[in-house]
């Protein structure tokens, strides 16, 4: 008897604890994206890099959208900057509906192997914005390269990053969380 409780509960306990891995998922993943740069993902920094150095890289800005009604567009192509320097770019959102449109954006930089060294002051990443019909928005993104990319063996080839954003509908009841669902995808990285 004691064998047969024990299988039931193990039964029982697997599709619970399945469960309960698939939600926390995508958060978990998000998070070691974060922590680690893997997959391009940049980190987020509290304050501005402490030195700038002469070296300079050219950060190149990316813009696109997967299943939503809008217009998305950096504001400039590219813009060169020292490492360590503090870097202001805009985005441009527009809803083309005729409905209230909300959304998420999710980022990577590439190269990847420059996801670490890629440091946000302040993003629109992860943020539901809705958007009226018609509406259109500024978003501002500040960041630095940080100086470790000059003395890094793995990353002295890099002189260009792309930093791309990505708007998915947001997800129902889950803020900052896309709905690839919605758009036929599955999450593929960070």
């Amino acid at each position: 008897m004691k064998r047969s409780t024990a299988i039931a509960l193990a039964a029982a306990a697997a599709p619970t604890f399945m469960f309960g891995m698939a939600w926390a998922a995508v958060p978990l993943y998000q998070l070691f994206c974060q922590v680690t740069g893997y997959g391009g993902t940049t980190q987020v920094a509290t304050q501005a890099a402490s030195q700038i150095l002469d070296r300079t890289v050219k950060v190149r800005f990316d813009a696109n959208t997967n299943g939503v009604p809008w217009t998305f567009k950096p504001e400039q192509a590219s813009v060169d900057l020292r490492l360590g320097e503090n870097g202001l770019a805009f985005y441009t959102v527009t809803n083309n509906s005729d409905r209230p449109v909300t959304a998420v954006a999710t980022y990577n930089v590439t190269p990847f192997k420059a996801g670490p060294y890629f440091q946000k002051l302040e993003c629109f990443c992860f943020q539901d914005r809705t958007l009226a019909p018609g509406e259109s928005m500024d978003l501002p993104v500040i960041f630095y390269v940080d100086p470790r990319l000059a003395s890094e063996d793995d990353v002295d080839d890099v002189t260009e990053i792309t930093l791309s954003y990505t708007f998915f509908p947001a997800q129902d009841g889950n803020p900052g969380q896309p709905d690839l669902a919605a758009v036929g995808e599955r999450p593929s990285g960070s």
